[in-house]
């Protein structure tokens, strides 16, 4: 009952994960929930595991359809590698509490910004100049990577955002983006996970495979629906982002 459960969690995960990312909303507290008896690192691993594949096969959905600037989609991605590997790696060793209030006042100042602009990320509007782009993504792409391996949770949604605020992008060409970066960190910081032993996999294989129909068929949606549809998820991942956290600051105090 608990894998059939998970399974579940897992496809719903890789639906939402898919158009917006925050997949991670589902899937991590379900397996927190299913099996109370795991670390918190054996869930971020299995979560992890379980999700990658789901994350490719959106990407490469997105990439068939939407134009993808491949130059800056590497290099954002190469700093989001080496910075994932490392958020992962000091995240054995520390309590991630610390940043959960930084976190929750940024996802907030987030959602007000996107709720308010309406017309935030419906067109392609590039704020920065073509020469600087790949210094912007390198950056964009480090800081989303460490937050990716210390923390998790809404690394998708807030590369998503990253993209449309500060590159310009329209929602659906920065979610395309987005997939394709989040492979690349998935997999760095799963050699990490791995390595140690932290994925079970008798659990995340049968989520893999339910976050892979769920990620096929939110993909599909997107590209079917647009922009708005795309903006109206990201703020309901957002939402639930801050209930998330502001749940967990609560129970700090």
């Amino acid at each position: 009952m608990e894998l059939l459960l998970a399974s579940f969690a897992a496809l719903l995960a890789g639906f939402v994960d898919s158009i917006v990312g925050g997949g991670g909303l589902v899937q991590a507290p379900a397996l927190f929930i299913l099996y109370p008896h795991f670390s918190v690192v054996q869930v971020v691993g299995t979560n992890r595991f379980a999700s990658f594949l789901g994350t490719s096969v959106a990407g490469y959905q997105y990439a068939r359809k939407v134009p993808v600037p491949w130059k800056l989609v590497m290099i954002t991605a190469v700093g989001t590698a080496i910075m994932s590997y490392l958020g992962a790696t000091i995240a054995s060793y520390m309590k991630t509490e610390v940043l959960k209030p930084l976190i929750l006042a940024v996802m907030s100042a987030i959602a007000v910004y996107s709720y308010s602009n309406k017309t935030l990320g419906q067109h392609d509007s590039q704020r920065v100049a073509a020469v600087r782009l790949p210094w912007y993504g390198l950056l964009l792409g480090m800081t989303m990577g460490f937050y990716n391996g210390f923390v998790g949770p809404g690394t998708g949604s807030l590369l998503v955002f990253g993209f449309v605020s500060v590159l310009g992008f329209e929602f659906l060409k920065a979610s395309a983006i987005a997939k394709i970066i989040n492979v690349v960190a998935d997999l760095s910081s799963l050699v990490f996970l791995v390595w140690k032993g932290y994925v079970e996999f008798e659990i995340a294989i049968p989520m893999m495979i339910c976050n892979v129909l769920g990620a096929y068929l939110g993909s599909k949606m997107a590209l079917l629906r647009g922009n708005t549809f795309v903006r109206t998820v990201f703020l309901v991942v957002i939402v639930g982002l801050i209930a998330r956290f502001g749940y967990d600051v609560i129970r700090m105090f």
